[in-house]
């Protein structure tokens, strides 16, 4: 294993660190692992707190900020938070105006976040919770119930981060981020398996010849193992797994996220969107907007995940509203 690291043990903490000292718009606090704005949360605005494992960066963290999160905890390498730290980062964020907790759909995310959400609300604090499950390629893993939350994370908290910041109330912000996470579809292949620090050893075997199809961000099993293909092909079959599962017509307009795992080159990223370009603009599909580059990672993993999110003139307002984080900044 060959990484930037000092102690295994220590990767978040050193990482938090790091956060702390290259963004001093951002509040770290090392020992409850939450990441908040440095300013206080406007009082009436709704607050948006999500998290997860570390390894995915930048989510969540590089999202804390003007547009989108107001908070968010980081877990141990591909591990949940813990209530605690939900619950710190609630308190720490509320303007009175209640939290939104954005929760990718697995088994320890959902559980540790519900039982944050408990008890927030016995100290007075009102909790909304949106699930993200775009990821078509599986149903029911090991790690979840139903489909895995990927990119349409991205989508959700900048979204319903605009709303919040608009001053729309605890439901419509809610609501928003359910309408975009219902209006997402992903899909991930890799080429590689990833390393993580504690492990020191790859989280799976995967042949030179091979791709993992439909793979989790975690390194999960996805839907097959093939042999390696042009872009196109592979491109072509993602695209049809997330259109399939949700059609799109002649004159629909989509956000597209093209999302590298963490070692996949931009040169290749780009191949990809091309391909995408083409199989949308075949079907009269227009890309309102897109994004090409790291941002749902699993730490040195190759590969790339594809997410379509259907817009109307409303959402892509929201979209297109000022946002300010070490991640995504426009607007501002």
């Amino acid at each position: 294993m060959k990484k930037l690291i000092n102690d295994p043990d220590q990767v978040v903490s050193d990482a938090l660190a790091g956060i702390a000292a290259a963004h001093p718009r951002l509040s770290v606090d090392p020992k409850n692992r939450v990441i908040t704005r440095a300013a206080q949360t406007r009082i009436g605005k709704v607050a948006l707190v999500s998290g997860g494992g570390s390894g995915h960066e930048p989510l969540h963290g590089g999202f804390v900020g003007l547009g989108m999160l107001d908070a968010a905890c980081p877990g141990e390498v591909f591990t949940s938070p813990v209530p605690g730290q939900m619950l710190t980062a609630a308190q720490s964020v509320d303007g009175g105006a209640g939290v939104v907790f954005v929760v990718k759909n697995y088994t320890g995310d959902v559980l540790n976040f519900g039982m944050a959400a408990e008890l927030a609300q016995d100290e007075g604090i009102a909790v909304e919770t949106v699930l993200v499950d775009d990821d078509v390629a599986v149903r029911d893993s090991t790690w979840t119930a139903g489909r895995r939350g990927t990119g349409a994370t991205l989508f959700v908290e900048k979204i319903a981060g605009a709303a919040a910041e608009r001053g729309a109330s605890l439901a419509e912000v809610a609501a928003i981020g359910r309408r975009v996470n219902a209006a997402s579809r992903s899909f991930a292949v890799a080429l590689t398996s990833c390393t993580t620090p504690a492990a020191g050893r790859p989280g799976f075997d995967l042949p030179e010849d091979e791709i993992e199809v439909g793979v989790g961000i975690h390194g999960e099993p996805g839907r097959s193992r093939e042999k390696i293909r042009p872009a196109k092909e592979i491109v072509a079959d993602a695209m049809a797994a997330i259109l399939d599962d949700q059609p799109l017509s002649e004159g629909e307009e989509v956000l597209v996220l093209v999302n590298g795992l963490g070692a996949t080159p931009l040169l290749e990223l780009y191949i990809v969107f091309g391909e995408v370009s083409s199989i949308l603009g075949a079907r009269g599909v227009r890309i309102a907007r897109s994004l090409v580059g790291d941002y749902v990672t699993s730490l040195d993993m190759a590969g790339v995940s594809i997410t379509l999110c259907r817009v109307n003139p409303e959402l892509l307002a929201l979209w297109d509203a000022p946002v300010d984080t070490p991640a995504l900044r426009w607007g501002v």
